[in-house]
C-alpha cells in the first residue's frame, strides 16, 4: 500500500502540480487586473461596479463568453487551493521547527482566501451572487453576539498586519524569492520587480483600509461602518486629492496583477 505522507510530498513536488498553480496565477492576475481597472473608473466618477473581486467578476461575466471565463477564473482559483493545501500539508520541507509550521499555517490561511475567490467566481457563474454589497451583514450578525464588536475589531486587526506583510514584502522586494533565475535577470527582470514593488504596496495599502474600516465598525459599535475593498476604496475619495490617490492604487493593483502573470510564466516553488 502507498504512504500517504509519501504520495502527499510527490504531488506537492509534481510537475503537473507547477502546471495547475500557473494556470491559477493566471487567473489570479485576471482578477487583479480587473479590480484595477474598476479602482480607476471609481476614481473618474464610474460607480456602475464594485471595485471588488465579486465587481470584478461581475463586469468579467458581461464579456463576450464572460460566464466561461468566471468558470475559468473559478478552476483557477480551485487550482491555488490544492496548491496550498498540499503546501500545508507536505510543504515547505527545507525549513525547521517553528518556521516549518509558520508557513505551513500560512499556506492554510492561503487557501482560505483562494476558496472565498473559488465560492464568489461560483456563485457569479451562477447567477446566484447579486452585485450588492453584503459584507455589513455578517459584519452586523456578528456584532449581536457577545463580544461581537471586539472580534469585528480584532478581525480588522488582523487584516491590517496582513496588509502590512504584503506591503513589507513589497518594500523590501522579498517576493522576488517567487521568481526563478532567469526572472529577475536583464531588462525584463528589472521590468518585473518594479512591477511587482508597485503591485504589493498597493495591494498592502488597499486591505489596509479595509482592515481599518473593520475596526472603526468595531471600535463604534456600528456594522455600516465596515465593507470590502469597495468600501475602502470609496473612503479615499474623501481625502485631499483623493481620486487621484485612487488611480495610483488602481493602478498598483493593475501592476499586482501583471506580476502574477510574471510569476506563472517564471515559477519557483
Amino acid at each position: 500500500m502507498n504512504d500517504p505522507e509519501v504520495m502527499g510530498r510527490q504531488a506537492e513536488t509534481s510537475d503537473w502540480l507547477d502546471h495547475a498553480v500557473r494556470a491559477g496565477l493566471v487567473a489570479y492576475g485576471v482578477v487583479h487586473l480587473l479590480i484595477g481597472w474598476l479602482a480607476v473608473q471609481l476614481a473618474l466618477g464610474d460607480h456602475s461596479q464594485q471595485a471588488s473581486t465579486k465587481g470584478a467578476l461581475h463586469e468579467l461575466a458581461q464579456q463576450p463568453f464572460g460566464k466561461v471565463m468566471v468558470w475559468a477564473v473559478a478552476l483557477g482559483m480551485l487550482l491555488l487551493v490544492l496548491w496550498r493545501v498540499l503546501e500545508a500539508a507536505f510543504g515547505h520541507r527545507e525549513e525547521e521547527g517553528s518556521d516549518r509550521v509558520r508557513k505551513r499555517v500560512a499556506s492554510g490561511g492561503k487557501a482560505v482566501i483562494y476558496v472565498a475567490l473559488a465560492v464568489t467566481a461560483i456563485r457569479v457563474a451562477t447567477g446566484s451572487a447579486s452585485s450588492g454589497k453584503g459584507s455589513t451583514g455578517w459584519t452586523a450578525q456578528l456584532m449581536d453576539v457577545p463580544g461581537g464588536r471586539w472580534l469585528v475589531a480584532a478581525a480588522g486587526l488582523a487584516i491590517i498586519a496582513y496588509a502590512g506583510n504584503i506591503a513589507w514584502r513589497g518594500w523590501t522586494e522579498k517576493f522576488a524569492e517567487h521568481l526563478d533565475t532567469q526572472g529577475k535577470l536583464g531588462n525584463r527582470g528589472a521590468a518585473y520587480l518594479l512591477v511587482g514593488k508597485v503591485g504589493y504596496v498597493a495591494k498592502g495599502i488597499s486591505l489596509a483600509l479595509v482592515g481599518a474600516l473593520f475596526v472603526g465598525a468595531g471600535v463604534t459599535h456600528q456594522a455600516n461602518k465596515s465593507g470590502g475593498l469597495d468600501a475602502g476604496l470609496q473612503s479615499v475619495l474623501g481625502q485631499p486629492f483623493g481620486p487621484y490617490l485612487l488611480i495610483a492604487i488602481g493602478v498598483g493593483i493593475v501592476c499586482y496583477g501583471l506580476f502574477c502573470f510574471a510569476r506563472a510564466r517564471h515559477l519557483a516553488r
